[in-house]
């Protein structure tokens, strides 16, 4: 335990603990510290205020729909990918790409 406390309470390193006390073993310290420790090492503790807190719900919300939007664009160009080539097929037209590549831009009439 003060070993522990020495590591905590007054920030000496696992290292220099292991030294002054002769600890062989090379988790041994790290091991009761994370056993017998209060949990506060190591930890990060972060401060936001209540505008950062919301900044950062509305960022999520935002990747959140992005990320359906993105979802439906796919099944659109998926869907219409489809349909490109059924009605190439029944057009008698058997290479999609190269129908593509003549018609690129061209008003459908």
């Amino acid at each position: 335990m003060q070993l522990v406390g020495e590591i905590e309470q007054e920030g000496v390193t696992v290292f220099s603990v292991r030294k002054k006390y002769g600890v062989k073993g090379d988790g041994t310290v790290e091991a009761w510290v994370r056993k017998y420790g209060s949990g506060s090492r190591g930890k990060i503790i972060r401060v936001e205020t209540p505008e950062q807190i919301n900044e950062v719900k509305q960022l999520k919300q935002r990747v959140k729909l992005l990320e359906k939007l993105l979802a439906d664009a796919n099944i659109e160009i998926v869907l219409e990918q489809a349909y490109t080539q059924i009605a190439c097929r029944r057009a008698g037209i058997k290479d999609v790409d190269d129908f593509k590549k003549k018609n690129l831009g061209k008003q459908p009439t």
